[in-house]
């Protein structure tokens, strides 16, 4: 015989496999002449076609073993017959790779070639499924800063640095129609101010539910660094007075320095939920140093099914993007403040000298107190001078 088939089976979406076949016999009138198919008790037999009447009958002998005659009771000598067997695959597992049929042609009649006389169909399965993922950050935004009290972060043993604490949970979402064999998740996080900076985050905890899955392990060898003050302080003081704006910390955007931490889940039933806990420790002390009043982190997750798995076209989005913002309490370090005080004070002085120097060049200081006295006599004499001339009259 001769086979026909499919590049592979989707579990979920096609139903039905047909077996195309064509025997053909080439010596004389073949007696009883016989087809046999062995397969999987998970696959039924439905029935059979064939292109003309040629007497071809199907029955099952057991539930993974078909009998069909050809011909009965011969098969005429040099003939084809083109007929097909249908088969319901709706209840397939999926737990192998491939789908089996084990095919032989037989007759009374005694054969000089038996090698063409067996075929092997094995139909690769891959499960279609939609996947999508979600995700929640917690907190969704914090407060930092010199004011803030050490006491509402996390400090680990022996470093002077303040971490904020944040959970990541993602989860993987398999909406079927098939069983999912396994799937791969990975999340991208944003770990740098700048490319050449250092590592903001430190994992504490990555944790797949139920164990059903692991994910690469990360360790910052130095989660405490405390960038160095090079700047001097009037660039300081320009910065407090400037620190306005977002930036904006995207994995997607091009020459970000981001970690990427990849989690292999296991096999998920459909309508079935995989959830991954990631708890980690962002250095506030790296943003302290930076001239935004607020940073937004931008993360990404994505999942990709495995080999044996198709997703379904037009199907439901499999990345998302969680967002959470670091906010500046907008209070500078305390030299910064004295400084402020002082150079206002200094401002404040040299005003006031130069409004004096204006006031004593525009004469504000110089008293004629010679011109006054006369003029203050003159008043009198008049004065005394009309008190003589009423006596007088």
């Amino acid at each position: 015989p001769d086979r026909k088939t499919g590049h592979h089976l989707a579990l979920g979406g096609v139903k039905n496999v047909s077996l195309n076949l064509t025997i053909s016999n080439t010596g004389d009138d073949a007696y009883d002449t016989n087809i046999y198919f062995n397969f999987s008790r998970e696959v039924f037999y439905i029935n059979f076609w064939q292109r003309q009447e040629k007497g071809i009958s199907c029955g099952l002998v057991d539930l993974d073993f078909l009998k069909c005659s050809v011909g009965f009771p011969f098969m005429r000598a040099q003939t084809k017959y083109h007929f097909a067997v249908i088969f319901d695959t709706s209840q397939l597992s999926g737990e192998n790779e491939t789908l089996q049929f084990l095919v032989q042609a037989k007759s009374a009649n005694p054969e000089h070639k038996l090698s063409d006389n067996t075929l092997d169909f094995s139909i690769p399965l891959v499960h279609e499924t939609d996947t999508t993922i979600t995700g929640v950050v917690t907190p969704s935004s914090f407060v930092y800063g010199n004011s803030i009290d050490a006491s509402r972060f996390v400090q680990l043993d022996d470093m002077e640095c303040n971490f904020q604490p944040l959970n990541l949970t993602f989860q993987a979402i398999n909406k079927g129609p098939s069983r999912l064999p396994g799937s791969t998740v990975d999340i991208r996080i944003p770990n740098r101010l700048a490319g050449s900076g250092a590592d903001m985050f430190h994992i504490i905890e990555t944790q797949v539910a139920d164990g059903r899955g692991n994910c690469t392990p990360h360790r910052n060898p130095t989660p405490c660094t405390i960038p160095q003050d090079r700047d001097s302080i009037f660039h300081s003081i320009f910065a407090f007075f400037t620190k306005s704006g977002r930036k904006v910390l995207d994995c997607d955007r091009p020459g970000r320095a981001c970690m990427t931490i990849s989690c292999s889940l296991g096999p998920q039933l459909k309508e079935e939920a995989l959830s991954i806990d990631i708890k980690l420790l962002l250095n506030t002390e790296i943003l302290k140093r930076d001239s935004s009043s607020v940073i937004q982190f931008v993360t990404r997750g994505s999942v990709q099914v495995s080999d044996r798995a198709v997703e379904v076209p037009n199907g439901l989005p499999d990345d998302l993007s969680l967002v959470f913002e670091a906010l500046h309490s907008q209070e500078p370090r305390g030299y910064v403040v004295g400084w402020i005080i002082a150079i206002s004070l200094l401002v404040g002085i040299l005003i006031f000298l130069l409004l004096a120097v204006l006031l004593w060049k525009m004469g504000f200081f110089r008293r004629r107190y010679r011109e006054i006295i006369e003029a203050e006599k003159n008043r009198k004499d008049s004065e005394e001078s009309w008190d003589w001339m009423e006596k007088n009259h």
